[in-house]
């Protein structure tokens, strides 16, 4: 009986983070030209008005190449750090650490505000080279804990063996360490992917009016112009997010596989 309620709680509990999505959803594929609850008919005009709309497309466009190159930066730097942290002798070890995931408690706000004040004047505001630094040290904490989780896993006999039979430091990394950490690099890599895409705190104090990211434009609209675009553009991102993390987690089940195996 006890299991019984524990997974009735459970569901509802599902249930109750689940439903804000699911009304978006629903609101994405009505008729009416404004957002409605429950929606009126069916239809995918927004979703093609979505993809149609020149602005929309630019904004979605340099969300993308911001959220690529941060991808890159953040897996390539969290994943040195990870290896530094979790084994190397660093003085201040607990320090460093704190450091590098820091962006994971300090407030979005207090890290919009102040590089905000800090971009400004050295024109980094509304432009790429703004956006990537500012995501890629939103990002990299995120590469840390996969990579470092995996690497705590790894058994470093492994990589010593490597090294007595003649392997370099750079040989034993590349084709030791790396495939059996791979898994959580790419996990870490897809959360970074996500974090920059789908962030908007920050997006919103240092876009400009030309670089303007998806999030700030779901912002401006919502304040202007809000119709089931919105919601579309919602889904959208939902779809993604959900594409990706599926598509980590069959990987790391055919990599337990291939290890079981």
């Amino acid at each position: 009986m006890a299991r019984v309620f524990a997974g009735l709680g459970l569901s509802l509990v599902l249930f109750f983070l689940i439903l804000p999505t699911l009304i978006v959803i629903s609101m994405s594929v009505g008729t009416s030209s404004y957002i409605a609850f429950p929606p009126e008919g069916f239809t995918f005009k927004w979703y093609a008005q979505y993809f149609q709309d020149p602005d929309w497309m630019a904004a979605t466009w340099f969300s993308l190449r911001i959220a690529g190159i941060t991808t890159l930066a953040a897996t390539v730097i969290g994943t040195l750090a990870a290896i530094a942290l979790v084994r190397g002798c660093l003085p201040g070890k607990e320090f460093v650490q704190a450091v590098t995931i820091a962006p994971l408690v300090v407030p979005h706000i207090v890290v919009a505000v102040a590089l905000y004040l800090t971009f400004a004047p050295l024109g980094l505001t509304g432009n790429l080279y703004g956006f990537v630094i500012a995501h890629t040290m939103l990002a990299v904490p995120y590469v840390v804990i996969t990579v470092g989780a995996a690497l705590q896993r790894f058994d470093p006999a492994l990589e010593l063996a490597a090294l007595n039979c003649g392997a370099t430091r750079l040989q034993a990394f590349f084709h030791v360490v790396l495939p059996n950490i791979l898994p959580g690099v790419a996990a870490g890599g897809v959360f970074a992917f996500l974090a920059s895409f789908d962030e908007a705190t920050v997006a919103f104090f240092i876009s400009g009016i030309e670089g303007k990211t998806i999030t700030r434009k779901m912002f401006e609209d919502i304040d202007f112009n809000l119709t089931p675009v919105i919601a579309a553009v919602s889904t959208v991102l939902t779809l993604v997010s959900l594409a990706l993390m599926g598509t980590i987690e069959i990987a790391r089940r055919r990599n337990e596989a291939n290890s079981d195996g």
